[in-house]
């Protein structure tokens, strides 16, 4: 495997993002907060008939020595259809964390899955999903994630699992911008600790659309270790990271390679630069899916393949 691309073309290829002011960043539509603003749970879309758990009360983060050492928790199984509390529904509940990473806290949505409160001996995989520029941890509620796994779910069509859909408020550079850090060191220790997470790297997925989909890849390389699945759907691809990309996968061992998705619309205006990441993942001969659908940059896009999305993520638990 190559570990670097050519200088010649490396330069072409970094100028032409340059050129085309590919950042995958806008200024922030929210004003700047300075209150740090104590730990918060609220509920957002109970189950039609399923009981509310109580309101989690956060804990000390857990250390790398805890998660080494934890009993080990039971893998997921077929899902029993016949089961009333399957037909219920999940719930979406949000959550806001202060950290010492930033001033603002991170605000973020979780869906549990059908019986998540009555089957309390069970665990599940993790899915993260992060939104576009513009958008808040809304935006993967509002295309109806939430709705699409509970149908996928009570029908068995795919197996139960969690959603983390986090929030990114700033929108500027990964270098400057400490969302990636929050998420990988802060929000996803303290998921795994009050939420019944399978936390090992085979049961743990990463995703997002637009903007999303620049941090799904930037964060699914360079902590390989923690994701074996990588879903990039519309992606810009941040403007600073094509130098380290070829490294990056080169760091990665063959056998640990995540599965890779890579979606667009054929009428999209980033299509040059989610396509300028399939022809290096094809170059580099690195295993990965590329679907050119009929679409624009733009929620009704997102929508209509919601499905497919969270099918694909679940098809490796």
């Amino acid at each position: 495997m190559e570990t670097t691309l050519p200088l010649k073309k490396l330069a072409v290829l970094c100028t032409a993002f340059l050129l085309a002011g590919c950042l995958g960043i806008e200024p922030a539509a929210d004003p700047i907060i300075v209150t740090v603003l104590p730990t918060f749970t609220e509920s957002v879309r109970p189950a039609p008939t399923a009981t509310l758990a109580p309101t989690l009360t956060p804990t000390p983060l857990p250390t790398a020595t805890s998660q080494a050492t934890a009993t080990p928790i039971p893998r997921p199984t077929a899902t029993p259809t016949d089961d009333p509390c399957w037909q219920s529904g999940g719930r979406v509940t949000r959550h806001i964390l202060p950290t010492d990473l930033s001033p603002l806290p991170w605000d973020f949505r979780i869906y549990t899955p059908p019986c998540y409160d009555s089957q309390v001996d069970r665990a599940y995989p993790l899915l993260i999903l992060i939104h576009g520029s513009g958008f808040t941890d809304s935006q993967w509620d509002d295309l109806g994630a939430d709705e699409t796994a509970d149908a996928l779910i009570g029908s068995g069509a795919a197996p139960p699992f969690i959603i983390l859909m986090p929030r990114d408020r700033i929108w500027v550079a990964p270098v400057r911008d400490p969302f990636g850090e929050a998420l990988v060191t802060r929000i996803l220790p303290w998921v795994d600790q009050n939420y019944r997470t399978i936390p090992d790297r085979d049961h743990r997925a990463i995703g997002g659309l637009s903007r999303g989909a620049s941090w799904a890849v930037h964060l699914g390389l360079r902590h390989w270790p923690e994701f074996s699945a990588i879903g990039a759907h519309s992606l810009p691809i941040f403007l600073s990271d094509p130098p380290y990309i070829p490294s990056w996968l080169d760091e990665i061992p063959p056998e640990m390679l995540p599965r890779i998705y890579l979606d667009i619309g054929d009428h999209d205006h980033l299509l040059d630069k989610a396509e300028w990441f399939e022809n290096l993942l094809t170059e580099l001969n690195i295993p990965h899916e590329w679907h050119l659908n009929t679409g624009r940059h733009e929620m009704e896009y997102w929508e209509a393949h919601v499905q497919e999305y969270l099918l694909w993520y679940a098809s490796g638990w």
